[in-house]
């Protein structure tokens, strides 16, 4: 069952951007769900690269459940794990010194403090000497100095603890593998069977990776209009050198600053974080900035002043959602940290200057029907203080265009389709709603206008933005663009 309460929004207050919690072994029960849920969390984030698959397609149905429980529209988001290469197991917990000497070899082997197996064969051919190779979340760094025939000698310039099996980070541009792998093909089937509203790829560096899962799950589902979101994970030197290419491929795109910034010049990634927002702002993809943002929330009850200030600069850089990772994975209260997220993000959205986003999309935007139908729906809804902006629409793309613009009215996405009304979870600002089909666009803007004042979002007397497209084609173009006055 859809959602269809009143709105969590009202205008003027209320949070617009989205909150994606990662689900992990602190928060996949049903209770924890429900409080996630009851905490603000918009989208929930399944990690395929930890646990196993069959826990997180269970936690599907979990999150569709406490979701309709509290009359809420929440999406799952399905995070591929790619071409991740990892350590060999540590046989103990080793702590490595700044200066060490320490030897890199290829297969499946155990690791000690003087050898570190890495699970990627063709390791030796594909790293020279110079290369800085890290290990775990990237605060153990190696510099190579040598390689031999069986191995790879190296210093290690950043000391730290390691165990389990850590991932190893190799400069991305001569890595022999891409996104998605056969393993990651595999996962796909499984999370379309479980009805996943979005999947994320992890080190995608072309356009073609993006276009190659696209053709995989085509191939399971046939309507494109079934299609999960395609979200580009951007954490490689590769991806930034392709940005373009691959925002245009992606429905949307993940900001993904642990790995970014593993192999980027540090003080590179908030220039990189800006650049990135700013290209999917330009193209209406949806963009999620992730990685450590309350990351002392994992075990303190506060964040930092530091991450406050994260969060709301994210909010100000125009990204649609922020992210949540061992916050609510694996951290202490993962309630504690969403309501928290949500309050800087609500304050940041305060001092967000809306206009700046329709003066840049004014001076680069594209010139299609979409583009120019939601910008005159944004400057018709200003002009007329309108309350809210109705998009009536199969796949949500042009809740997407016109999110983009910022609007200060009530922007209410109406769709026939149940996996579109779950896929603007993602989408900033925009509340969704289901609508019938119907016979005219005379009687889908009634009947949106009818939809939209029971829940709530606009009441007699108002001005209400409508926009909709051909009544019997499902990817017709938007091209009707009605005033309302509700009565």
């Amino acid at each position: 069952m859809l959602a269809t309460a009143p709105p969590r929004l009202r205008l003027g207050v209320g949070r617009r951007t989205r909150i994606v919690a990662t689900i992990g072994p602190a928060s996949s029960s049903p209770e924890q769900l429900a409080a996630l849920v009851d905490a603000g969390m918009d989208v929930a984030r399944l990690g395929f690269a930890h646990g196993s698959p069959e826990d997180h397609l269970a936690c599907v149905r979990r999150v569709r459940h406490a979701a309709e429980r509290a009359g809420r529209v929440v999406g799952v988001l399905a995070d591929l794990p790619g071409p991740k290469v990892r350590a060999g197991a540590f046989v103990r917990p080793v702590t490595l010194v700044e200066g060490g000497a320490l030897r890199l070899v290829a297969g499946d082997l155990p690791s000690h403090e003087r050898t570190v197996a890495v699970d990627y064969p063709d390791l030796l051919a594909d790293i020279e000497a110079g290369d800085r190779v890290a290990l775990g979340d990237g605060a153990v760094v190696l510099r190579v100095e040598e390689i031999r025939a069986d191995s790879a000698m190296t210093v290690v310039v950043n000391g730290g603890a390691l165990q389990g099996r850590p991932g190893v980070h190799l400069p991305s541009g001569r890595l022999g593998v891409s996104a998605p792998t056969a393993a990651d093909l595999v996962l796909l089937e499984g999370c379309l069977a479980a009805g996943v509203d979005m999947v994320a790829i992890s080190f995608v560096r072309r356009g073609s990776d993006v276009a190659r899962l696209r053709a995989a799950a085509q191939a399971v589902v046939g309507d494109d209009a079934d299609l999960p979101l395609l979200v580009a994970k951007i954490e490689t030197p590769v991806a930034i050198e392709h940005l373009d290419e691959i925002v245009e491929e992606a429905d949307a795109v993940m900001v993904a600053r642990g790995d970014l910034g593993t192999e980027c010049p540090l003080e590179d990634v908030p220039h990189l974080q800006k650049r990135i927002v700013r290209a999917c702002m330009l193209r209406a993809r949806p963009v999620i900035t992730a990685t450590q943002m309350l990351e002392s929330m994992t075990h303190s009850a506060t964040p930092t002043r530091a991450e406050a200030s994260d969060v709301a600069n994210a909010v100000l850089d125009g990204t649609d959602a922020v992210m949540l990772s061992g916050e609510t994975a694996v951290g202490h209260d993962p309630a504690g940290a969403v309501r928290t997220m949500a309050r800087i993000a609500e304050r940041a959205e305060r001092e967000a200057d809306d206009l700046h986003w329709a003066h840049l999309l004014d001076e680069r935007a594209g010139s299609g029907i979409t583009e120019a139908i939601t910008h005159a729906a944004w400057r018709a809804a200003r002009d007329t203080g309108a309350t809210a902006i109705l998009c009536c629409t199969w796949s949500g793309n042009t809740v997407r265009a016109l999110s983009r613009f910022r609007p200060t009215a009530h922007l209410v996405g109406l769709s026939p389709n149940p996996c579109t009304v779950r896929r603007l979870a993602l989408c900033w600002g925009a509340e969704a709603m289901a609508l019938g089909e119907h016979t005219s666009a005379e009687a889908m803007v009634d009947a949106a206008v009818d939809a939209a004042r029971d829940a709530g979002y606009v009441a007699a007397g108002d001005v209400a933005v409508v926009l909709a497209g051909g009544p019997h084609q499902r990817d017709s173009v938007t091209d009707v663009l009605r005033l309302v006055h509700v009565h």
